[in-house]
């Protein structure tokens, strides 16, 4: 879709959406919208017991006095409790009125909220955010049961400082595009996205002045990654590591902030096969990777002032005379032995690598990793929230209050020392997996053996909220949510640009 903003309101066809508060209180275009049907429009709002509250639609057709086709008169709730959150909630509710519809533009007009949280601009831009994000769709490989005829293409917002709109704006659009190249990425299907492709694309991103850098298995066995090679040694597809580097910061030498991504193009399980029901969907199991390269494609859009590097190991977990078996025991890079048990515990192989590199190559300021890492996360936090474990206090309410922003809410679960006897293993230094309780945490406490002792650490558990079935939450039509882009660009606008 395309945005403007616009000074007033200008419709004279198609459709305009106006706002009323709880009460219901119209707001200016839509008290206009009234006297101009002469009490019509308030005449169908009781008709309808509308109330005003967030969500609630009145659609009028052809409506009497007006020269637009349509008028949609959309509830905000309370006025103190209007934000930008609730401003992209309402944004994306009139994609999914329109979407499909005959109708090819659309204005919305919510100007005369008094009290709001932020200011009139900043609410325009996250109303056409929520707009762009629910307008998302993919629909590369479909030749039958497309929409036919005009599509929504234009949404006009009408603000009263719209240079500052179209400035924050500006840099919502930004993350949108990374937030739409990780979805793309977790609904490609695993024959189309393997990891040389994988790495193909992010190589795309030197156009915006990253340095992408892609090792191949030859280099990672001489860098002794057998942890993350182990794991794709049963596919015929080669194993990859991508390196994103971006540099912003005023100072260029400053050591970066850092994202890991585990990037599983397809899980079969290797020889501890998933059941055939658990093996669907599990093209999505490079979500990590997926918000990676979505971040740094965001960071760099923005021209965001911030050194940041972006690692994600990208491999495909098959089953082959060559796959690993369960009882060997690999070395990572770190040194440490692994003792593999489960070959379908490969994720948190592929970061042990993926992890020790990038604190060897860059020593960051801090990393993050991020993984559909646990089945045992979704037991735990369902869909709603992603799994938070970290080493430092600070950077994980720094990721808490960023997630809360944007919502991409995030749970902090525990970690202790008495979880380390679960993966203790009896030949090596440690065992992939820790039996059937605390999943998650022993994962996590996995990866923290391979986290240097000073290094600032997170990890994101986000089996539960990569992708969705049908349409859960109302920012999001698609299967790939996207979820991590927006969490980790507001951190990095809110604590680390200089």
């Amino acid at each position: 879709m395309h945005f403007t903003f616009a000074a007033v309101t200008a419709a004279t066809q198609g459709t305009l959406v106006v706002g009323a508060s709880e009460g219901p209180a119209l707001l200016g275009a839509a008290a206009k919208a009234d006297k101009a049907s002469k009490g019509a429009v308030q005449k169908a709002l009781a008709a309808s017991r509308f109330t005003g509250k967030s969500g609630q639609l009145v659609d009028i057709l052809a409506p009497a006095g007006l020269s637009v086709t349509r008028l949609i008169v959309l509830g905000l709730g309370k006025a103190e409790e209007f934000d930008g959150a609730a401003a992209e909630l309402a944004g994306a509710a009139v994609v999914a009125k329109l979407k499909g519809g005959a109708d090819t533009a659309v204005t919305v007009d919510f100007e005369g909220l008094k009290g709001a949280k932020v200011s009139g601009a900043e609410l325009a831009a996250h109303i056409a955010l929520g707009a762009q994000l629910k307008s998302y769709s993919f629909e590369h490989y479909r030749t039958k049961d497309k929409e036919e005829g005009p599509k929504l293409g234009k949404m006009t917002v009408v603000t009263g400082d719209v240079a500052a709109a179209r400035k924050a704006f500006a840099r919502l659009d930004a993350v949108a595009s990374g937030v739409f190249l990780a979805r793309d990425l977790v609904n490609e299907p695993p024959n189309v996205l393997s990891p040389v492709e994988f790495g193909r694309r992010a190589k795309e991103l030197t156009k915006l002045g990253v340095k992408v850098s892609v090792l191949g298995e030859a280099q990672m066995k001489r860098l002794g990654m057998n942890a993350l090679l182990g794991v794709g040694q049963g596919s015929e597809r080669e194993s990859q590591l991508v390196v994103m580097e971006w540099k912003g910061s005023r100072k260029k030498t400053a050591a970066p902030i850092a994202f890991v991504g585990k990037g599983v193009c397809f899980d079969s399980g290797g020889l501890s096969l998933k059941p055939g029901a658990g093996m669907m969907g599990m093209k999505g199991d490079m979500g990590g990777a997926a918000a990676v390269i979505g971040t740094m494609k965001a960071l760099a859009t923005r021209k965001a002032k911030v050194n940041a590097v972006g690692v994600i190991g990208l491999v495909e977990n098959m089953p082959d005379g060559k796959a690993q078996r369960p009882d060997d025991v690999v070395k990572s890079m770190s040194g440490q032995t692994i003792e593999v048990l489960n070959t379908d515990a490969e994720g948190r192989l592929v970061l042990a690598d993926a992890l020790w590199f990038t604190q060897d190559k860059f020593a960051p300021k801090f990393v993050i990793d991020l993984a559909t890492l646990t089945g045992a996360i979704l037991i735990s936090l369902g869909a709603e929230h992603a799994g938070l474990f970290s080493n430092d206090d600070a950077l994980a309410g720094q990721i808490a209050e960023a997630g809360k922003a944007v919502g991409e809410p995030v749970w902090r679960m525990p970690l202790a020392k008495g979880y380390d006897k679960l993966i203790r293993s009896k030949i090596a230094d440690m065992k992939n997996i820790g039996g059937q309780h605390a999943g998650s945490i022993t994962a996590a406490q996995f990866l923290q053996r391979f986290v240097k002792e000073k290094t600032p650490w997170a990890h994101l558990d986000i089996a539960g909220v990569a992708w969705q079935d049908g349409e859960q939450k109302p920012l999001i039509p698609s299967w790939g949510t996207g979820w991590g882009v927006r969490v980790l660009d507001r951190l990095v606008a809110d604590k680390y640009e200089d």
